[in-house]
């Protein structure tokens, strides 16, 4: 991940006033303390990169845990800073097993995380991540038997809810599919392929274009010769940008959709640019422990992550069982997890660009 200079002190400034408004409390709980006698004893252990890039997320994973546990009774927890490789991974789980640790919220890194599995898992320690959406690490549990957890979208949900919501809508124009032929464009685009193909629709063109480019006017030419009128782009907001922008000065009406990439970055993009990606939603009404934090990237799914931990060890045990077969209520919503370790949570939905910011379609109806 890389992350301009600008970008980065501005993090680091709004996580230090971040700091200071969360009060001591929260603070306090990630130093830990002992626990009193309930239905089972908590020791969790939190990992996120503490250096770096990624520093800048594992402070707000530390954020999201301090203020979960700053609503209970102190809670004993192990710190620790997570590198994103096969290494780090090891040296994580060898100590999480010699703190005796309950539970693990955190990972945000797939290398670290299934290189510490195989070890947790010996030592019956379950692992709720809020990041890593990598879909192998719940897709092979019935063979691994790893106790790992996942409050974020899987990567290849957003393909399949693309389908979805985007081929009803457009089961009457003329649409074309076309990506930027990395990873990311051809995992996005393809499976829109083949359900327009399972579905009886035929795009009127598809195409890979080269990424990066000041102007996309040949490959906007080719789209308005082929007469498409719709467009699913598998690229970054960059392009996209630039795609919109082309269209627009040959005076060629294209209505432009793709994933929850433009939901990144400031490029400007035409108004009625739709987006699929995956509601998250501030809650209205906030724990007082959130009422005065600002709310940015991990800091919900790491408090809900600890929320859980918390109620399991209540109700019979923070254990791969329990976690499986309960409903968990959370900041983030009523939660269960599926047979795999995937949470219910994370439902997608079409929004639209109004010329400033996206709104759910629904409300420019």
């Amino acid at each position: 991940m890389q992350l301009s200079r600008t970008t980065l002190d501005q993090m680091i400034q709004s996580l230090t006033s971040l700091s200071i408004v969360l009060g001591a409390s929260a603070l306090l709980a990630l130093q830990g303390s002992v626990m009193p006698a309930q239905a089972q004893s908590i020791k969790l252990g939190i990992v996120a990169p503490m250096d770096g890039d990624l520093g800048i997320l594992g402070s707000q994973v530390r954020v999201g845990v301090g203020a979960a546990l700053s609503e209970h009774s102190p809670i004993e927890t192990e710190i620790i800073s997570e590198e994103c490789s096969v290494q780090s991974g090891n040296a994580i789980a060898d100590q999480l097993v010699a703190a005796q640790a309950t539970a693990v919220v955190g990972f945000l890194c797939t290398e670290s995380l299934l290189a510490a599995l195989p070890k947790l898992r010996d030592a019956n320690i379950p692992i709720i991540t809020p990041a890593i959406r990598t879909p192998s690490i719940t897709e092979r549990r019935e063979a691994t038997r790893f106790p790992v957890f996942r409050l974020a979208p899987r990567t290849d949900a957003e393909a399949t809810e693309a389908a979805r919501l985007l081929l009803p809508l457009w089961r009457d124009v003329h649409f074309a599919i076309v990506d930027d032929g990395t990873l990311y464009g051809r995992e996005l685009a393809e499976p829109l392929r083949a359900a327009a193909d399972g579905a009886g629709l035929k795009p009127v063109f598809i195409d890979t274009y080269r990424p990066q480019l000041e102007s996309q006017a040949a490959l906007v030419a080719r789209l308005r010769r082929a007469g498409a009128t719709h467009v699913f782009i598998g690229g970054d907001r960059a392009d996209i940008a630039v795609i919109g922008a082309n269209a627009e000065e040959m005076g060629y009406e294209l209505t432009i959709a793709g994933g929850e990439s433009l939901l990144q970055d400031t490029q400007p993009l035409p108004e009625g640019t739709l987006a699929i990606a995956p509601k998250t939603d501030v809650p209205a009404t906030l724990p007082a422990a959130l009422q005065r934090t600002e709310i940015e990237g991990y800091v919900l799914p790491a408090f809900a992550a600890t929320q859980v931990v918390i109620e399991a060890a209540r109700i019979g045990g923070v254990q791969r069982d329990v976690l499986s077969e309960h409903t968990f209520e959370t900041v983030l919503g009523s939660l269960k997890f599926d047979p795999k370790g995937d949470a219910n949570l994370f439902a997608y939905r079409l929004l639209r660009f109004d010329g400033s910011s996206f709104v759910p379609l629904e409300a420019n109806r």
